[in-house]
């Protein structure tokens, strides 16, 4: 890189350290507020607190990064401007995309390091954090109630359109890896109930990758009229088609802005939207994961033309222009995302389409500034 170049991404790396120092602090600060009490009432040490903390810090990143990047740059360029050096530069016969060409490349950058934090290490920092703040919760419930009642969740139900069958879980404790009060009910072609297995508990053996089952009956019934046509009672039952994975339908009703990457990837892959319409918004929120690959460059297109305004014109004036844009951005990416929810539009199409047409007008006005 020239000089010129090193000069510009010097000064705005400067700023946007600080910035995404100071943020990420606040940020902490709040989630130590938010999670202290919680901490400490389930027995947690100084070491916990610290790596809890560590490890959840990665999952803000995607949050801030955005944010972070038009501050920095909005000062940065906005310190140049008013200090007559893009005028200056300008006048030596440089455009603006030579101008703030090194930022675009480090745009670039950050489009690679949001797609590294969406797929791996934002997945990872979200899993491991719940993980440990489930174990200390494990650890605490040991001392003072019985195993089956420890990490327990409740009403659990999953529908398994594909296969046919509907599951009510009274309880599912994670520290046993048994289920307690199952109901499994396989259903025809038309959605009539034909069979009907009860228990008093159910594990999910990964040796055998099935179910099994204890304490129970299973009832026989005729679709046609509803009755019952058989009931055997049993001690033990094993059902070598019942592979659903408890995992899947523990995460399957919890909102997908709680869920990580790879969980949503997990829940995509194992159903589709034709075969079960919930999963519709678990698909639009792994797409618009995907899609914020693009957002670094979409601020930069958004900022840089408005960070650069004549000198006639008061920066604060294309500040307030830039930070409307990323509004309306925000504005419209949310509501895509609700049309992709109801099912007005395909998941990909909700989560692509307004970051290009966001970038394009972007590209649209840098050109104008050029």
């Amino acid at each position: 890189m020239s000089l010129l170049d090193r000069y510009v991404l010097r000064e705005w790396l400067k700023i946007f350290g600080l910035a995404m120092g100071a943020t990420l602090g606040l940020i902490l600060m709040q989630t130590l507020y938010d999670d202290l009490r919680d901490l400490l009432d389930r027995g947690a040490t100084l070491g916990d607190t610290l790596l809890y903390l560590t490890i959840k810090t990665p999952s803000f990143l995607t949050i801030v990064l955005p944010i972070v990047l038009l501050v920095s740059l909005l000062y940065a360029l906005g310190q140049l401007h008013r200090n007559n050096e893009i005028v200056a530069m300008r006048a030596a016969g440089m455009g603006l995309f030579h101008i703030t060409r090194s930022i675009w490349l480090a745009g670039l950058v950050l489009c690679a390091a949001m797609w590294i934090l969406n797929a791996s290490i934002v997945p990872w920092s979200v899993e491991a954090s719940r993980s440990l703040s489930d174990q200390l919760e494990f650890e605490y419930q040991a001392k003072n109630t019985s195993q089956s009642q420890i990490g327990v969740t409740r009403a659990v139900t999953f529908d398994n359109q594909r296969q046919g069958r509907m599951w009510v879980i009274n309880r599912y404790s994670r520290y046993t890896q048994r289920a307690y009060g199952v109901s499994v009910s396989e259903l025809d072609t038309q959605r009539r109930e034909k069979t009907r297995l009860l228990a008093n508990q159910a594990r999910f053996d990964p040796q055998r990758n099935c179910w099994v089952f204890w304490n129970g009956r299973e009832t026989w019934i005729d679709p046609e009229t509803g009755e019952v046509t058989r009931t055997v009672p049993f001690t033990e039952r094993v059902k070598p088609n019942y592979t659903e994975e408890p995992n899947l339908m523990l995460i399957f009703d919890v909102k997908p802005s709680n869920l990580s990457f790879f969980e949503l990837q997990r829940i995509i892959d194992y159903f589709r939207v034709e075969e079960n319409p919930k999963v519709t918004m678990y698909a639009v929120r792994y797409y618009g994961l995907l899609a914020d690959t693009l957002a670094p460059l979409i601020i930069i297109a958004l900022g840089i033309p408005f960070a650069v305004t004549g000198v006639r014109v008061n920066p604060a004036v294309g500040v307030s222009k830039s930070i409307g844009l990323f509004l309306l951005y925000f504005i419209v990416l949310k509501f895509a995302t609700v049309l992709g929810t109801r099912g007005v539009l395909d998941p990909m199409t909700a989560a692509w389409v307004p970051n290009f047409a966001v970038l394009i007008l972007g590209a649209w006005l840098f050109f104008q500034r050029r």
